[in-house]
């Protein structure tokens, strides 16, 4: 018990840095012989409050980014009920065989990023265009943006791990945006998606005639961690230059790419 609540306030942290968190509770709970949809229904509810703390953690850094916010947030609720409805009626390996590929893309825009957005600001102001801006990002991009954070929110329902990495990778390409207030973003988008998968996963566990249990020690205590987590995450996170909170971005997700290899 006292390893599980450690891993559930290691993970609330990580979620709020970067967001691969589920990596270290997941493990965890299939290791003290939780079976692995339980584990990753149980796991999914427990991180809420992390979630929570860490998004409350970043306020600051939200702040003027409430219409996109109210632009995104449907698109990862949606996307999340699709992905807890795979993870309940898919074979447990379907996702694990796609996941290391959106990881290894993910990672490969995090890097390049930088060097991709100066190139594409220096081609607009030597065309002349204006500077893409929040609020003239323009149909084409907003659509992009919308249709990627969908697709994060169907893995985050389905597997949730590593699911902040994906994001910050998508939305870094897509938008101008400073990375810490990318990362508030997405701990605000990642809280949608995983609100929504265990407020599911909650209803078929108490109505769905004992298919698929949670185990509710688990939660209780990958919770209790969680939150206290998340709000060290947000403490640390926010104090992080952005090239080192890159570098652990990059750091993280090999990891977390090595630990889902060795699920297959």
């Amino acid at each position: 018990m006292v390893l599980v609540l450690l891993a559930g306030a290691g993970a609330g942290i990580i979620n709020t840095v970067v967001g691969s968190g589920t990596l270290i509770t997941f493990p965890t709970l299939v290791a003290f012989g939780v079976p692995p949809v339980t584990a990753t229904m149980s796991n999914a509810v427990g991180l809420v409050p992390g979630n929570v703390t860490g998004s409350f953690g970043y306020r600051r850094e939200l702040a003027g980014q409430a219409s996109l916010v109210r632009r995104l947030i449907p698109a990862s609720l949606l996307g999340s009920l699709v992905g807890a409805y795979l993870l309940l009626h898919l074979p447990e390996d379907t996702f694990i065989a796609v996941v290391p590929v959106l990881l290894v893309l993910a990672l490969v825009l995090v890097v390049v990023q930088p060097p991709l957005q100066r190139w594409l600001t220096a081609r607009r102001e030597a065309s002349g265009a204006d500077a893409v801006t929040l609020d003239t990002l323009g149909t084409p991009r907003m659509v992009a943006v919308t249709a990627a954070v969908f697709l994060c929110g169907i893995y985050g329902g389905y597997f949730a791990a590593a699911q902040g990495i994906l994001l910050i990778g998508f939305l870094g390409l897509l938008m101008p945006l400073a990375l810490q207030r990318m990362n508030a973003l997405k701990n605000v988008l990642v809280l949608g998606v995983n609100v929504v998968s265990a407020s599911t996963y909650i209803v078929v566990a108490t109505w769905g005639g004992g298919t698929h249990p949670l185990d509710w020690t688990a939660v209780g205590l990958v919770a209790a961690g969680s939150l206290v987590g998340g709000v060290i995450g947000a403490r640390v996170g926010r104090r992080l230059p952005p090239l080192l909170l890159r570098a652990c971005i990059v750091v993280l997700g090999v990891v977390a790419l090595y630990s889902i290899l060795g699920m297959r």
